[in-house]
C-alpha cells in the first residue's frame, strides 16, 4: 500500500488537476475527499493540501499508476464538461508516469463511448496491456 507520502502526493495531484480550469465544484471536492478518506486521510490533512503543496511523489507500481490515471479520468468527467486543457493535462500526467502515449490516447478516446464517460477498469487494464505486449 501507498505511504502517507504517497497518499498525499496522490490527493494533491488530484486537486491540482481539478482546479485546471480555475474552479473547483462541490462534486469534484466530494469526490476528492471520498478518495481521501478511502486513503485513510483525515478531512484536516485533506483540507491542507488546499494550501500547502506536497512533494510530487509517482506511484511505484504499474498497477498504482493506473489507478490514480483512473481516478484522474472520473474526477474529470464528474463536471461533464471536459475541456482541452482538462484532457492535455491528463494527457501530460499519464506521460509522467510513465504510461505509453498510445494507450493514454485511446483510453481518452473511447472514453465517450461509455455512460457518463466512465471506462470500466478491466478495459482500461486491458488496453494498457495490450500496449505492454
Amino acid at each position: 500500500m501507498n505511504t502517507f507520502k504517497e497518499k498525499l502526493s496522490i490527493l494533491s495531484e488530484m486537486i491540482a488537476f481539478a482546479r485546471v480550469d480555475d474552479t473547483l465544484k462541490q462534486s469534484e471536492y466530494d469526490f476528492l475527499f471520498n478518495v481521501a478518506q478511502s486513503l485513510d486521510i483525515s478531512k484536516k490533512e485533506f483540507d491542507a493540501l488546499f494550501q500547502k503543496e506536497v512533494e510530487h511523489v509517482i506511484p511505484k507500481s504499474q498497477a498504482d499508476r493506473l489507478v490514480q490515471f483512473n481516478r484522474l479520468i472520473l474526477l474529470m468527467n464528474i463536471d461533464d464538461n471536459n475541456n482541452l486543457k482538462e484532457i492535455e493535462r491528463l494527457h501530460d500526467i499519464g506521460l509522467r508516469m510513465g504510461l505509453p502515449p498510445s494507450a493514454i490516447e485511446q483510453v481518452l478516446s473511447i472514453m465517450h463511448k461509455y455512460p457518463n464517460k466512465i471506462v470500466p477498469p478491466e478495459v482500461i487494464i486491458n488496453i494498457f496491456k495490450a500496449h505492454y505486449n
